[in-house]
């Protein structure tokens, strides 16, 4: 196969809290796997085995995911968090990208607290940080709740979902959103791998 046609390997690692988490992963995962040649794979970090490990060590991307509770990610992602101290170690992640998504019951709700955490961790292991890459939406007096980004965050792909609902549904917009955000860490994954393998013969 060619640089272009072997496979890259993008790993979510996600906390789905009450679920609507869990629905902007699939639709992460949504996005992803619309580029070919693309393998998508996702890790319950409150769950995690000694083979999702692996999985995440083996991936070109991983793509952080975790509801907002309290200005941050969840205690359950930030046990995983301290967990990846021993990929820290052995710089197991460096050069990988990365990415983050999350939801509050809040337009706000201090997402950017999650964002910025995500973030924080990549450029710990020495990740290469893949930013939204969308301008803010529902900004302006022609803009509508539809639009895409219509929370107006930059850093990674952001939702609201009312904090009585139960259902797990995630709002047309966010899910667009979300997609948007795997496609474009695909879409750049494959086009740093093909480089380094290109590089390398």
């Amino acid at each position: 196969m060619s640089a272009l046609t072997d496979p890259v390997r993008v790993a979510i690692a996600c906390h789905g809290g009450r679920g609507h988490t869990a629905r902007l992963g699939e639709a992460v995962r949504a996005g992803a796997s619309r580029v070919p040649h693309t393998e998508v794979t996702t890790v319950l970090v409150d769950r995690i085995t000694d083979e999702d490990w692996l999985r995440l060590d083996d991936a070109h991307a991983i793509v952080f995911g975790a509801p907002t509770y309290m200005g941050t990610a969840s205690a359950a992602f930030h046990a995983f968090a301290e967990a990846s101290a021993r990929r820290w170690l052995t710089r197991r992640w460096q050069d990988k990208l990365a990415a983050g998504f999350t939801n509050s019951g809040s337009m706000a709700g201090d997402k950017a607290g999650t964002l910025g955490h995500f973030a924080t961790l990549a450029a710990q292991h020495g990740m290469l940080w893949v930013s939204l890459g969308l301008a803010p939406g529902w900004n302006s007096s022609s803009g509508s709740e539809f639009d895409p980004n219509r929370l107006g965050f930059y850093q990674g792909a952001a939702a609201q979902s009312p904090v009585d609902d139960r259902s797990g549904a995630v709002h047309k917009s966010d899910l667009a959103t979300a997609e948007h955000l795997g496609q474009r860490v695909a879409e750049l994954t494959r086009t740093v791998v093909a480089g380094r393998r290109a590089l390398a013969r």
